[in-house]
């Protein structure tokens, strides 16, 4: 249960940040400093590291490299991060329409997408090998 709770406290705080962020840094077309498009695509990709690594530990719990059980909580709490990763790294890349280096953040939502792939992929891998062994 602490687990949830601290889980979506970090999720929400990761994705309201960006919200309330508003200032633009200007000269001419390059946009300098942190943009809301970067702090938004910012915060989804670390959300989506944070997701690819407990998809990581849950699958070498899943393994038995460490602990005990088989890491299907760990492996939903992943699953569960990277969809709503993706999601918003999806949204991101539509809202904000800039081209790379304008300080939309397209490459921080692509690298979030991917971050996000991988831990769902990690996540399903843990669920598989979970359901094999019970």
């Amino acid at each position: 249960m602490k687990m949830r709770v601290v889980s979506i406290v970090m999720l929400s705080a990761f994705l309201l940040v960006p919200t309330i962020a508003s200032a633009e840094v200007t000269n001419g077309n390059a946009v300098y400093g942190l943009t809301t498009g970067r702090l938004w695509a910012t915060m989804d990709a670390v959300v989506g590291l944070i997701s690819a690594v407990i998809g990581g530990l849950s699958l070498a719990r899943s393994a038995g490299r460490f602990g005990t059980g088989s890491g299907r909580r760990g492996a939903i709490v992943a699953a569960v991060m990277a969809l709503i990763v993706i999601v918003y790294g999806g949204l991101h890349m539509v809202n904000f329409t800039g081209d790379f280096g304008t300080g939309s953040g397209r490459a921080g939502a692509i690298v979030a997408i991917v971050m996000g792939l991988i831990g769902m992929v990690l996540a399903g891998l843990t669920l598989a090998r979970s359901r094999r062994t019970s």
